[in-house]
């Protein structure tokens, strides 16, 4: 989810009635004491300040501002008159968000991204705006540093009370279906709001469903705002559907290129772009990379009381769009070719994009146990990662975890406060080699966490298609034994592998293992090769993907920031020889 101050809160929150709004607008909830934030009234000095890249614009009574599924024309900035923002569903229901008079502001993150709108801005009266483009918008933040903290806090509350309301697409199903639960983790990770009924259990859902024909495998339905209905969508028809897949100008270049929003590839966006670097960042699912999906990371500089992955990527995510990186998730890169002095990168939608330099920071994809017939279990009680949504699935409930590092005992440790019980699973003697003290520490002082070291999974059974039980060896003492564990829900936490089948047409070189290899050590050393670049020029890589990399989220970051330095002085070494030609 996003996030909207420097503390490390993961807490979502309401929309809440502006200033003035009427009572019957949506409560605030957790944000109630930060209506000042959330709907500030600007002073004339800021307004002054705003004038200096807005253009003018005046609303008829009865006019839409913008409305929701349209791309609004930015940020307008109310001079005079009196707007309603509201939210529909997609049978055409309403939801009083605030009303906006003289000297707010109408907008959320969409006004800085250019996706989309989630709301209907309607003029109540004649209005005279000032209206501001995504880009106007990131000029005034970075030139009016004072006013551009006040925009960019209240865009991002606003967002937030959006998705603690679930004002967007709603999406009815069966609570566990592995379809609903992946739909459902991709608009939380990607902090998209939407809400979900189940078709089993609430009452909302014989609305929903009435006058509907469907079948069991049309489920999970989504109802969009604009009254269209996906039958069992995958993750890129719903984010097509909803606006969020870019498009791109065939005649443009990037200075960077970076493939992965993880924190090394976000952590480069930002500083790329902040020194006035045009840079894209792809990512086929959702910002954080594995990171995103940890519970709470603890031992990262800077945040003693520890932050939550996606909220660590959520406010790199604010920053990269704060200094105008173009974010392009969910968006995969197929291939990648370098001709020309210019790397052309191939799109799943078969865009092409081009770019001076690419950064490789695609990381790894989650590592599967090798057991037979395994594959059928994924999204059937087998998780790779441990959100509330997957706590509210495991409440209550017998569970298995496998795994001994960090990301492992951080999943422990969240999903303790759900399950009834965790039998974590690992194969060395002890957690001491893998994880760090103060998280074994934690977990030893947990009541319902057992340890069962030098185990390894061996099958798994199913019941009516979803995990039922699994088997597991035991090596004791130089004997086996075979136990079997009831349990509906495993995670697996058992490391990663390098994501570089895209890099195949590039001819770069890997090491045994497939990470990617950088530097004049692992290269040649006879090179000019800078320490992240690797044999192709202009092609860097950083984070897990790189070889020897350390998988930490610090050192993750730490590669990002070394990468724009090398960047720059690799374009610099261009310039030089196209000049000197």
């Amino acid at each position: 989810m996003i996030d909207a101050d420097d503390t490390s809160t993961s807490t979502t929150a309401s929309t809440g009635t502006g200033t003035n709004a009427p009572e019957s607008g949506i409560p605030f909830s957790s944000l109630e004491h930060r209506r000042h934030q959330m709907f500030p009234r600007l002073s004339s000095a800021e307004i002054d300040s705003a004038r200096r890249f807005a253009r003018r614009k005046l609303f008829k009574a009865g006019e839409r501002i913008f409305e929701t599924g349209s791309v609004a024309d930015g940020l307008h900035i109310l001079l005079s008159g009196r707007v309603r923002i509201e939210t529909r569903d997609a049978q055409g229901r309403t939801t009083l968000v605030t009303e906006h008079d003289d000297g707010h502001f109408m907008g959320e993150m969409v006004q800085l991204t250019g996706k989309p709108s989630l709301v209907d801005a309607i003029a109540l009266t004649d209005c005279d705006t000032l209206v501001l483009t995504p880009e106007q918008v990131r000029s005034l933040i970075v030139a009016d540093a004072q006013l551009g903290e006040h925009i960019m806090r209240a865009l991002i509350l606003r967002r937030l009370g959006l998705i603690e309301q679930g004002l967007g697409p709603i999406i009815v199903g069966n609570g566990d279906d592995a379809r609903l639960v992946r739909l459902q983790g991709f608009l939380r990770r990607n902090a998209y709001p939407a809400a979900v009924v189940d078709a089993r259990n609430d009452a909302e859902s014989v609305r929903f469903l009435a006058g509907l024909t469907s079948a069991p495998e049309d489920f999970p339905l989504v109802f969009c705002p604009d009254g269209t209905v996906l039958r069992a969508p995958d993750e890129m028809e719903l984010a097509t559907r909803l606006g969020l897949v870019p498009t791109f100008s065939a005649s443009q270049c990037y200075d960077i290129a970076i493939v992965g929003a993880g924190p090394a590839g976000l952590a480069a966006a930002v500083y790329a772009a902040s020194e006035g670097l045009s840079v894209v960042v792809f990512d086929r699912r959702a910002p954080g990379g594995q990171a995103g999906a940890s519970a709470r990371i603890e031992n990262y500089l800077g945040f003693p009381t520890g932050i939550s992955g996606q909220a660590l990527a959520a406010r790199a995510i604010q920053q990269a769009l704060k200094f105008g990186v173009h974010v392009a998730i969910p968006t995969a890169v197929d291939c990648l070719e370098h001709t020309s002095g210019r790397f052309a990168l191939t799109l799943s939608d078969r865009q092409n994009v081009r770019a001076k330099a690419v950064v490789v920071a695609s990381g790894a994809a989650y590592r599967r146990p090798s057991v037979p017939g395994f594959e059928h279990f994924e999204g059937r009680g087998v998780y790779y990662w441990a959100s509330p949504i997957e706590a509210r699935l495991v409440r209550g409930q017998d569970i298995v975890l496998i795994g001994g590092g960090n990301s492992a005992g951080q999943a422990i440790v969240f999903l303790a406060g759900f399950a009834k019980s965790i039998r974590v699973l690992i194969r060395r003697d002890s957690l001491d080699a893998t994880m760090s003290r103060y998280l074994i520490d934690r977990i030893g002082a947990l009541p319902n966490v057992s340890i069962c070291a030098r185990c390894s999974l061996e099958s798994l059974e199913a019941s009516n298609g979803t995990l039922e039980r699994i088997q597991v060896c035991h090596a004791d003492a130089g004997s086996e034994r075979i136990e079997r564990i009831e349990t509906r829900h495993l995670f697996l936490f058992i490391g990663a592998d390098p994501k570089t089948d895209w890099l195949t047409s590039t001819g770069v070189h890997l090491d045994e293992h497939g990470f990617v290899m950088t530097g004049p050590s692992g290269i040649n050393p006879d090179t000019g090769c800078l320490p992240l670049e690797t044999n192709v020029a202009g092609l860097f890589a950083i984070g897990d993907v790189r070889s020897g990399a350390a998988k930490r989220v610090a050192s993750a970051v730490g590669d990002g920031a070394a990468v724009v330095a090398q960047i720059h002085a690799w374009l610099g070494r261009c310039a030089e020889q196209s000049s000197a030609s």
